[in-house]
């Protein structure tokens, strides 16, 4: 008597899919093969899959003894200090596990440890990571008044400069992303061509905050802090490798 096969576990099944929607929005990102001049289609670029479990081996921080790597959780348990240079955030782990992406789709689950009474709290996601100065992050905070808080932000080798169309320039910027301790999802895609850049918290169905910049193609992913803590988990990537988008 032949038995069925057993079914995947649960977790596991709910990962595969969440690989695949990430591959799906990959490819709604233009990832796609494109037609040629000549009218015939051109091969796609590779698509590649950055999963960054919680554990030593896959991430590089600042500061070591500011990380601890256990129950799935990659925390940063205390504020860093400014490392000086150009103005950026404070302390970040950086994945080194698998190749660099330039178009990609990523996503995290993040939760802001700091308590709700200090205004300026805040958690980073870094992307296209090319060095300690030359990044994208998202700035994902309560607070929404200020230039540095709450946006999309660049690092081109000089003080972090402000990407998203949200900002009114003096004194509001999009909804805050995180008032609270608990954990949030949140997804960020970015478009290396045409440097369009999407950040959704949550169950959101439009973008949180918007940015068009094409100042990086390709590079790694991370998560941090500007000068608070907080931890993440779930963090995955889905796109191109760097190589195929690079000009």
């Amino acid at each position: 008597m032949q038995h069925p096969p057993t079914p995947p576990h649960p977790r596991k099944r709910t990962r595969r899919r969440t690989v695949g929607l990430l591959a799906s929005a990959a490819l709604g990102l233009g990832m796609a093969a494109a037609p040629s001049a000549s009218g015939e289609a051109t091969h796609p670029p590779p698509i590649a899959v950055v999963r960054a479990p919680a554990a030593p081996q896959h991430w590089d921080p600042l500061t070591d003894a500011l990380w601890s790597f256990e129950r799935g959780q990659v925390a940063l348990t205390a504020p860093g200090t400014n490392p000086g240079g150009p103005r950026r955030p404070f302390e970040y782990a950086v994945v080194t596990k698998g190749p660099e992406l330039s178009s990609l789709v990523l996503a995290a689950q993040v939760r802001i440890d700091e308590v709700v009474a200090v205004d300026n709290r805040d958690v980073v996601v870094i992307w296209n990571y090319q060095s300690p100065t030359r990044f994208y992050y998202a700035h994902l905070s309560q607070d929404n008044t200020i230039y540095p808080h709450n946006g999309i932000f660049v690092v081109d080798d000089a003080d972090r400069r402000r990407i998203d169309d949200q900002w009114n320039g003096v004194d509001e910027g999009a909804p805050p992303a995180i008032d609270d301790t608990d954990w949030h999802d949140v997804r960020i895609t970015y478009q290396a061509t045409t440097g369009a850049i999407a950040v959704y918290v949550d169950d959101r169905r439009t973008p949180l905050m918007t940015a068009t910049d094409t100042t990086f193609s390709g590079g790694r992913i991370g998560f941090g802090s500007f000068d608070n803590f907080g931890r993440a988990r779930h963090v995955r990537a889905v796109g191109a490798t760097a190589s195929a988008d690079t000009p």
